[in-house]
């Protein structure tokens, strides 16, 4: 069985990746969606893995990168998304970090904070009721970089060919 060398054609892969990642960070930017900067600094290009069919590629980030990429549905409000509220709020307290860095957080006559607990649930209800609006922040970044694939792979791709045949070559000439 022939193998063939594919560094040049991870090594597009790999610039692919990079201006996806820059793209998708701008677009997280551009749209106003960095409060602690956790998602922002989480998008990175993850592993290539090579099998003998297909190359894969993964781009990391938190975990709930998806949601606001894909958005969510609320029960009042549906966007496009394969994911949605049904019958479970988001925990109010999770939302607890993001109403301080939001400067939304209530304070006595004093400037000290007071208890946030019904501003969690408000908008802990606001967000089950309207979900979460899609910011495409990564699929955008991958429709656009997507265009230049076939020309990069392609270029890649005869490299790679072209140096496994040479080695064939050499390889086919030592043995004589």
């Amino acid at each position: 069985m022939l193998k063939i060398n594919t560094g040049n054609l991870e090594q597009a892969l790999f610039k692919f990746a990079d201006k996806v990642v820059i793209d998708a960070k701008a677009n997280l930017k551009a749209k106003d969606k960095v409060a602690s900067g956790k998602l922002l600094n989480s998008v990175k290009v993850g592993k290539i893995k090579v099998s003998r069919r297909s190359i894969e590629l993964n781009i990391d980030f938190e975990k709930y990168g998806a949601f606001i990429d894909k958005g969510v549905s609320g029960v009042k409000k549906k966007y496009n998304t394969p994911y949605s509220y049904t019958n479970k709020m988001p925990p109010p307290s999770a939302l607890d970090g993001w109403i301080v860095r939001k400067g939304i957080a209530p304070r006595n006559d004093k400037g000290q904070f007071q208890s946030r607990k019904s501003v969690q649930f408000a908008i802990a209800r606001s967000i089950f009721n309207n979900g979460i609006k899609p910011t495409h922040f990564l699929s955008d970044a991958v429709k656009k970089n997507i265009k230049t694939i076939p020309s990069q792979f392609q270029e890649a791709l005869a490299l790679d060919v072209k140096s496994t045949v040479d080695f064939l070559i050499k390889s086919n000439f030592k043995n004589k």
